[in-house]
């Protein structure tokens, strides 16, 4: 990279509140100019001008990395802005994330004191290269930013703009000089992920008035962004935007955002109509309570402007349940809203920081919705360069955590399994080998942490965190042991570090490592799991990791899934799962032969959910399922962010099992088509746009009648099994367009009354579920088990019997909910 000085202002700046620094240089330029490129970055986030006109589109530049290792510099070509004679380049920078407060801890200036800028102009004549470069020329002032926060937004004052500063004629006079400042030029690097962008604008779908009087207004999505306004104002009128979430009793609700202002302030110039957008903060919202506005607000004076790392749309997923395409479209939007240059956990509160765990939950997901070799791949260098210089694999990448990272199970392996989801997704080698030192270091971390039978048996674990039944204020206090999670976890990884070994070449590793999850395997089998295959501690999430990762023997396997499938059931089909176990759950049923009740734990609306949060207007997907509880108030627990990707990970589940979209061979060379309907589901449509092209899968059921249609890319084989073929047909097919159509199988259902058993009742997903949600209606809290010894003498006749008092009501709830089962038809 050509030479140039970091500058920073010879006035102190970088606390809290301080103004954003402006800075300028005037150059002359010649005729015959071929090309003029500007490469800037800052410490904080850089907006660059050139002779009066803003460089580029991107926002939020140069993103977040860890910056004393990888210091992002973007490239403009500038070369229509340039003029003979006079010129001036200019630059102003926010706080960002290098000065401002970071975590929950209230602690700013993780990465300088100051805020500093480094740009280098190059002018490329047809006998000669002249640059101009960040140095002692430049010179600095103030303007109307007079804080940028992250968290706490924007405030601006546009009387104290200097008009043309970044223009030639422009007086500097009063301007000062700046001072060199000092940073490691080996940390500069061109950037691969893609820039954050402006990506898309909503208008209000409402624009109300609160009960207390307050302007409010709806922008119908939850989004990562800000507000962009126009308005006739008199000099000096303060317009306040504050941002939220949800509304309480049709107020703005703070409680999600906790400490985070989400407050832009704007004093207006006066005069002529003026616009202002935030340009060095970021919000996630959905509603915006405006407050100053002069006259009447309407829906054409601002828009929201969504807000993300520019990504390449990979994925889309549709059925015919309306509900579970709310759930995938909230699951790409809490993808899209968390993708602002770091993979985080949420974009609106007092945290927004690139957490390991949620990625590792969410990571096929997320490859399968959008192309983000660019964004992880550059993530995943943050955090070898984090791991090199501390020795641990952070808990958050960057990391601004104030006590060192433990090695943990879902967190910290991110190092291997990230990786090795990419190389799947995308099928090219040079991503293992360029995270194989990282990968190799992790696991050889957590060696030595085993005990004498090679479980990993010691040491802090965040275990199933969020498990629905944990104490709300402990978090990782769920139902399954945090060191089985752990042992699990360690089964998965140590696997996909011995293919990686060997698939790279390095054959000694390969044996190790190979040897490594053998005795973890062991260990685990040893410890957890009996001879039938049931697994001491009986929790879904047990049976999941146990079943998914490849840890039980054929006949055990089935076995776990059957008592898998009782678990669910006894739960009424509503999610008993956190972290560790949410994005499996549904694959452990149904490869085991549960897909009945894979559906129905899909499908189930009732507390907690996949479909809950659907049903109480969420456009994203919540940190805890009851987010917001039944009777619309904010859970207490001071965890309830709106915007959380990780239980979105079931998505990964909808492309593959319910879509019919699978890659057999890394990079989608070879696939697997086959569709499993269930659910109540009579139509899917699932497009992955892979990188060897598009690849498409459409059935529906109309009558008796199945229809596939299916897409393949050249040089990609398919192996399809038609959905509900009488005859279990499947083809192999090559690139094109291919389509089946044939009967459907004559199935026919038992008939259920009050009389039919418990134990009948419990083994079809469906009808236990109807049955447990009258229950759980009727009488909250008091559980029917479908499993248990006496459900064979008991049916829902003899239940009522020891019930006093049972309603008529609950009655004919009961009759509603066996009877209708009778005439939903086989694929209810």
């Amino acid at each position: 990279m050509t030479t140039a000085a970091f500058i920073t202002p010879a006035a102190p700046t970088g606390r809290e509140g301080d103004p954003a620094p402006y800075f300028r240089r005037a150059f002359e330029a010649s005729a015959a100019l071929q090309r003029a490129t500007l490469r800037i970055t800052a410490i904080g986030v850089v907006e660059p001008w050139l002779n009066g006109a803003r460089v580029g589109d991107e926002v939020l530049a140069p993103g977040w990395t860890s910056y004393r290792h990888r210091l992002a510099v973007s490239s403009h070509d500038v070369t229509e802005l340039v003029r003979e004679g006079e010129n001036v380049v200019g630059a102003i920078v926010g706080e960002g994330w290098a000065l401002g407060r970071l975590g929950w801890e209230h602690r700013r200036n993780h990465y300088s004191e100051r805020p500093a800028l480094w740009a280098v102009l190059v002018l490329e004549y047809p006998d000669r290269v002249e640059t101009v470069a960040t140095d002692a020329a430049f010179r600095t002032s103030f303007g109307a930013i007079r804080s940028s926060s992250i968290y706490d937004g924007e405030v601006v004052d546009a009387r104290l703009e200097p008009a043309g500063w970044s223009e030639p004629g422009f007086d500097d006079a009063s301007w000062t000089a700046v001072e060199p400042f000092d940073w490691p030029a080996e940390a500069l690097f061109e950037p691969t992920a893609e820039p954050i962008r402006r990506v898309e604008e909503l208008a209000p779908v409402s624009i109300e008035t609160s009960p207390s009087g307050r302007t409010v207004v709806d922008f119908g999505q939850n989004i990562s962004g800000w507000v962009r306004f126009t308005v006739h104002a008199a000099s000096g009128d303060v317009i306040t935007l504050r941002h939220a979430e949800t509304l309480t009793d049709g107020e703005l609700d703070l409680e999600t955002i906790r400490t985070a202002k989400a407050t832009d302030v704007y004093t207006a110039r006066g005069g002529d109509a003026e616009t202002f957008e935030p340009r060095f903060t970021f919000h996630g919202f959905r509603y915006v309570e405006v407050d100053g506005w002069p006259g009447e607000l309407a829906a054409d004076d601002l828009r929201a402007v969504v807000v993300h790392s520019d990504m390449t749309r990979t994925g889309w997923f549709e059925t015919s349940n309306p509900l579970v395409n709310r759930l995938h479209e909230n699951v790409v939007w809490s993808m899209r809203d968390n993708f602002v240059g770091v993979p985080t956990d949420c974009p609106q509160r007092d945290e927004r920081l690139g957490w390991t765990g949620d990625l590792n939950a969410f990571a096929p997901t997320a490859a399968f919705l959008y192309d983000v070799r660019g964004v992880l791949g550059s993530w995943l260098d943050d955090l070898a360069a984090e791991q090199r210089e501390k020795g641990f694999v952070p808990w958050v990448v960057p990391d601004v955590l104030s006590t060192p990272s433990s090695p943990t199970a879902l967190w910290s392996d991110v190092a291997v399994s990230l990786p090795w989801v990419l190389y799947q997704e995308y099928g090219d080698l040079e991503i293992l080998r360029r995270a194989y030192p990282s990968m190799t270091t992790f696991i050889r971390s957590v060696e030595p942490s085993l005990d004498e039978h090679g479980l990993w048996s010691t040491g802090f674990q965040y275990g199933d965190w969020l498990d629905p039944d944990a104490p709300s204020d402990n978090p990782a206090g769920g139902k399954t042991d945090r060191h089985l999670v752990a042992s699990a976890y360690l089964c998965k990884t140590t696997r996909e570090l011995a293919e990686t070994a060997a698939l790279l070449g390095e054959h000694a590793d390969a044996a190790h490592f190979s040897a490594l999850a053998d005795r973890v395997r062991a260990a685990f089998r040893r410890e957890y799991v009996t001879e039938a295959g049931r697994i001491v501690n009986e929790t879904a999430t047990a049976y999941a990791l146990a079943i998914v990762f490849g840890i039980l023997e054929p006949d055990e396997r089935r076995h776990a899934g059957d008592q898998l499938a009782k678990l669910v059931a006894k739960a009424g089909f509503t999610i008993s799962t956190g972290f560790a176990g949410t994005p499996l759950v549904t694959d452990a049923l149904s490869s085991t032969g549960h897909l009945d009740e894979a559906y129905a734990l899909l499908t189930e609306t009732r507390c907690p959910s996949f479909l809950y949060p659907v049903t109480m207007g969420a456009t994203t997907i919540w940190e805890r399922w009851d987010s917001i509880r039944p009777d619309g108030t904010i859970n207490p627990s001071g965890m309830t962010s709106l915007n959380h990707y990780a239980l979105g990970a079931v998505a990964s589940w909808l492309h593959r099992i319910v879509g019919g979209i699978e890659a057999v061979e890394p990079g989608y060379r070879r696939v697997r088509i086959a569709p499993q309907p269930g659910g109540g589901l009579t139509s899917a449509n699932t497009r992955h746009e892979s990188v060897h092209g598009e690849i498409a899968v459409a059935w529906q059921i109309a009558g008796a009648e199945v229809t596939l249609e299916v897409t393949v890319p050249d040089g990609v084989e398919a192996e399809v099994v038609l959905p509900l073929h009488p005859d279990a047909a499947t083809a192999v097919v090559g690139g094109g367009a291919h389509s089946w159509r044939y009967e459907l199988p004559a199935v026919s259902r038992p008939e259920y009354s009050m009389d039919t058993m418990l134990n009948v009742l419990a083994a079809d997903p469906v009808v236990w579920r109807d049955v447990t949600e009258v229950f759980a209606k009727h009488l909250p809290g008091i559980p029917i088990d479908g499993t248990a010894p006496e459900a064979a003498a008991m049916s829902l006749s003899i239940v009522l019997g020891y019930i006093p008092g049972a309603s008529d009501e609950l009655r004919a709830d009961l009759e509603r909910a066996v009877t209708d089962s009778n005439t939903e038809g086989a694929l209810a």
